[in-house]
């Protein structure tokens, strides 16, 4: 789960998911062409987030990153039983994505499933597209969904249930991931759907 930790310097919060220290925090520089935009930090820096994955999408077909991630993407982990979280959050990004397309940036989001064993397909494909016309909804096998799970250093355990009800704990973040960059910036649930299209459109401006 998240644990959060106070800390000095300038530094607001911070979370450790999957081993991997996240910071809110002001921008720094080194090179980086976004750091004028950052306001979260990564232990190990950004590379530590992202990578490849193999994933099925609604369609029943098997896809990786290179498929899905063709334009900035707004990516988040949940499951489409949950029961308030993940709508709420799927949501917001839905009202973000919009927000940005008013603006004139390309960006799609992306909702990949930590619970395989319910969320088929199908499932899924339906799921997102009652959320948003153009998210992507993406599922696999356990393997697969694990795998893609720690690339992107998120959390997701089933608690204990029956077959057909039971409910899934899972890390919250929404991940911004470009094309050719990979993974650029996380934003938290607590932001308004107005807070993380302001702070995407610094990323994608950038990298216009």
């Amino acid at each position: 789960m998240v644990r959060l930790a106070a800390v000095s310097a300038g530094v607001a919060l911070l979370a450790l998911v999957g081993g991997v220290w996240y910071a809110t925090a002001p921008g720094g520089g080194g090179g980086d062409k976004y750091a004028a935009c950052r306001t979260t930090k990564v232990a190990g820096g950004t590379d530590a987030i992202g990578g490849p994955f193999t994933l099925v999408n609604a369609a029943g077909e098997t896809v990786t990153n290179e498929d899905v991630i063709t334009e900035p993407s707004l990516i988040y982990f949940g499951y489409t039983f949950c029961p308030d979280v993940c709508p709420l959050d799927t949501v917001r990004n839905a009202e973000a994505v919009d927000i940005l397309r008013e603006q004139g940036h390309d960006i799609t989001p992306v909702f990949i499933s930590v619970d395989p064993e319910r969320d088929t397909p199908e499932v899924v494909g339906e799921f997102a597209a009652n959320l948003h016309e153009d998210m992507i909804g993406l599922t696999g096998s356990e393997e697969q969904v694990r795998a893609a799970s720690q690339a992107y250093r998120t959390y997701f355990q089933r608690q204990p249930g029956d077959d057909e009800y039971y409910l899934v704990d899972h890390s919250t973040f929404s991940y911004l991931v470009m094309p050719e960059d990979g993974f650029v910036e996380f934003f938290r649930r607590d932001l308004s759907p107005e807070q993380t299209a302001e702070r995407a459109a610094c990323f994608l401006e950038v990298a216009n």
